[in-house]
């Protein structure tokens, strides 16, 4: 079975930084991160396949992804926090590769996300 595993969310105050963290079980060629927030739409943040790496226009600036111990990881650091950014942050992963891979690409597999909360 494929797990994907998210962490290191919480609560934060406004201003405030947070890096998520996401471990798969086994090797992606795309892997990304997005947010859904109770009562709104799924939103996608960033994604990474090889070089390409995308962001959200809504959110660029404030965003940075990186691999960390290897190609199973997608770690994730957002800066500025604002309440508005209050929601569960989910990690996806899919076999698509190179310009495929996109922040608003319906990941084929994604962990139970990780909560956070900004005051």
């Amino acid at each position: 079975d494929v797990q994907l595993v998210e962490s290191g969310g919480g609560s934060v105050q406004a201003g405030g930084s947070l890096t998520l963290y996401c471990a798969a079980s086994r090797f992606f060629p795309c892997m990304g991160w997005f947010r859904q927030a109770p009562g709104n739409r799924r939103e996608g943040l960033a994604s990474m396949s090889a070089s390409i790496v995308k962001y959200a226009d809504s959110l660029a600036g404030r965003l940075y992804i990186y691999k960390h111990l290897g190609n199973r990881t997608l770690n994730l650091q957002i800066d500025s926090l604002q309440p508005e950014d209050t929601a569960m942050y989910y990690c996806g992963a899919d076999p698509v590769a190179g310009a495929n891979c996109d922040t608003n690409l319906d990941f084929r597999y994604q962990g139970l996300g990780t909560q956070v909360t900004v005051s």
